[in-house]
């Protein structure tokens, strides 16, 4: 059999199979017709295929229960075999089904050409790759990984963290849609960074998207852009974030944040790639792959109708999970010593070192806000201290560990380096909005305190990089 790839149209439109054929056949694929599930099925048996594109819809009343039988028939037969659906924009509940049903993806009628040609090549690689995106019951060694990937940006040797790597510089090939699913502080952002870097689209951007500080009205001008005079306070025009990330990655941190409303107008654009500017009614196109990540359990809040389930099926046609902190304690060490080096360059401290008995301290260290605690418990600690090795009291006596920031207000206390807590805390506060590019809700978040808070604090030590 030839090396071209076979791909098998059953629809019972004519023209929807042979105007589909011709694509795919312009574009190196061998497709084969079929007008109904029954010729389908007798097709898989004679030929070797690598995607099946199966229109929902076989009878008049529409209800895609034709579709959803032959799937089901298709995937016990075949379970390695990609199944690509056909679906009305009305029939989403029905999408849904099917990939329940072990769906690779689906397409809305009317489909445009580029974006099924994406999804049936992202479709082929992913089985391809199946085998490979499965965590190994081996850890691969850092070494191995560091000479396929570039996965410079993460710290760590963990075995758990070493499989997450591994799938993540297989998957980064593909242009299919990633969920990074994990505690507050995992860095979910870095692997994002290294889905990105290992991409055939790491020349172009890398857009970061905090969803949990867009409010719901302003979700579609910093989403979709807006014109100048669009809307009150609209003084000049502005690129949105779909549009900047055009022919790169866009990442959608904190994806559980986003509401119900938002949440539908972000489902229209994933799926169509296209978008309307606020104050223009001319459509825009983007091409862009996306990778989400959250803390949140989404099928807790898609069980909870907090979670759009259409827009859940989306996202996560592969999730990774990775680890907390305290279950790579051995990866702490390391973690610290990376952050004292990155206090050389930011602050010109040097000559700072962890006695052996701190570093096995703070493996014991509960450490609920993860690597982001860590990093902050270290830099202060660092800055507080005037010892050139740390000892585990300059981190039990540091007050502006996660603890010092229960209360809005501070007592006036002076601390070993004859700095004030006040003092400190400018510190930690502008560390924070440094870390969440000076955004109020997530820097908030950081400290453990409320937005409200963090407002009077900004205001009272005039601190105006700070961002709404």
């Amino acid at each position: 059999m030839s090396s071209i790839p076979y791909i098998l149209i059953i629809d019972d439109d004519e023209a929807v199979r042979k105007s589909i054929g011709l694509f795919l056949k312009m574009n190196g694929f061998k497709p084969l017709l079929a007008a109904n599930p029954k010729e389908g099925i007798a097709l898989l048996s004679e030929f070797k295929f690598s995607c099946v594109l199966l229109d929902m819809n076989f009878k008049v009343e529409t209800t895609g229960d034709e579709g959803l039988t032959a799937l089901q028939k298709i995937k016990k037969a075949y379970p390695e075999l990609p199944v690509v659906l056909f679906t009305g924009w009305g029939n989403m509940q029905l999408a849904i089904e099917g990939m329940k049903l072990g769906a690779s993806d689906f397409i809305n009628k009317p489909w445009e050409n580029d974006h099924l040609l994406k999804c049936i090549k992202d479709a082929i690689t992913v089985k391809k790759n199946s085998r490979k995106v499965q965590l190994p019951e081996k850890s691969p060694s850092r070494k191995k990984l560091e000479q396929e990937y570039d996965i410079s940006n993460i710290i760590g040797q963990d075995p758990q963290l070493l499989k997450v790597l591994e799938t993540v510089g297989r998957v980064a090939k593909t242009n299919a849609p990633i969920l990074i699913m994990g505690e507050s502080g995992t860095g979910k952002e870095l692997i994002a960074e290294a889905v990105h870097n290992n991409s055939p689209r790491t020349d172009h951007e890398f857009v970061k998207v905090n969803l949990g500080g867009i409010s719901q009205s302003l979700f579609e001008s910093e989403m979709f852009g807006h014109k100048k005079g669009s809307f009150t306070g609209a003084h000049t025009d502005r690129e949105g974030r779909f549009s900047i990330a055009d022919k790169g990655s866009i990442f959608l941190d904190e994806m559980g944040e986003l509401d119900l409303s938002s949440q539908v107008k972000l489902l229209r654009v994933l799926q169509e790639r296209k978008f309307e500017p606020l104050g223009t009614s001319k459509t825009q196109s983007a091409d862009f792959r996306v990778i989400s990540a959250t803390n949140k359990i989404l099928p807790d809040l898609v069980r909870e109708n907090k979670f759009r389930e259409d827009l859940f099926f989306r996202i996560n046609l592969i999730t990774v999970v990775l680890p907390p902190l305290r279950e790579r304690k051995g990866d702490i060490p390391l973690l610290a010593d990376h952050f004292l080096k990155l206090l050389e360059t930011s602050y010109g401290i040097t000559g700072k070192s962890f006695a052996p008995e701190t570093l096995k301290w703070l493996q014991k260290q509960p450490l609920k806000g993860n690597i982001r605690e860590l990093k902050n418990w270290v830099e202060s600690s660092v800055l507080m201290t005037t010892n050139d090795v740390l000892e585990i009291n300059d981190f039990e006596n540091n007050p502006t560990n996660i603890h010092a920031f229960q209360n809005d207000e501070i007592k006036e206390e002076i601390v070993p380096n004859g700095m004030t807590l006040e003092e400190m805390e400018i510190i930690m506060i502008k560390n924070a909005l440094n870390d969440n590019r000076f955004k109020i809700a997530p820097s908030a978040k950081q400290l453990g305190i409320s937005r409200n808070a963090l407002y009077r604090k900004v205001e009272k030590y005039n601190i105006t990089d700070a961002q709404d």
